[in-house]
């Protein structure tokens, strides 16, 4: 059920990202999902080092912390992808 849930909040977590970060995305679902279910895990961990909750129970620095690294994921993924092209 917890991997459920990280998928739901992953992929909200992508969508937030995207719609913060300016200009046009080539990133399909899954990219999005990955990246976001990434942003949701790093914010999870984040949490926890501060000793606001553990990495399954993402709270609101928690929830904060997976946008901003979901946002910077995605700057990586499109400074990779514009490097192939």
């Amino acid at each position: 059920m917890q991997l459920l849930g990280l998928l739901i909040v992953g992929l909200i977590i992508g969508a937030l990202a995207r719609l913060f970060k300016p200009g046009r995305q080539r990133l399909g679902l899954l990219g999005t999902l990955g990246l976001g279910v990434a942003g949701a895990l790093i914010g999870g961990v984040v949490a926890s080092l501060l000793g606001t909750g553990n990495i399954w129970e993402l709270n609101v620095l928690g929830f904060i912390v997976a946008v901003i690294a979901a946002f910077a994921l995605i700057g990586v993924a499109e400074g990779m992808s514009a490097k192939q092209r």
